[in-house]
């Protein structure tokens, strides 16, 4: 999902359960925070989702290629070229 997308549906979902809770009764102090308690159930819950997804996700073919290149120049920089004025071409 989206970042907008889910700002939208936050902000709706956050409407609903602020009218919600004044249709109730509830005063004002109680409305702002069921609402505010709300708000942080729906990013915490966004932040696991997008963070499991992330961890879940298996390494592409350019992070493979840019491992190997970091090994390639951690070799090159322990054989005391680290200083040296060559560079490699690509």
């Amino acid at each position: 999902m989206s970042l907008p997308k889910f700002t939208v549906g936050m902000i709706f979902a956050l409407a609903i359960v602020a009218a919600w809770s004044y249709l109730d009764g509830a005063p004002l102090g109680t409305t702002l925070f069921r609402t505010i308690a709300c708000a942080i159930v729906i990013q915490l819950g966004y932040f696991l989702l997008v963070f499991v997804m992330v961890v879940r996700n298996p390494p592409t073919s350019a992070d493979k290629i840019r491992d190997a290149e970091r090994k390639l120049s951690s070799a090159e920089t322990a054989d005391g070229e680290k200083f040296s004025a060559r560079r490699r071409l690509h």
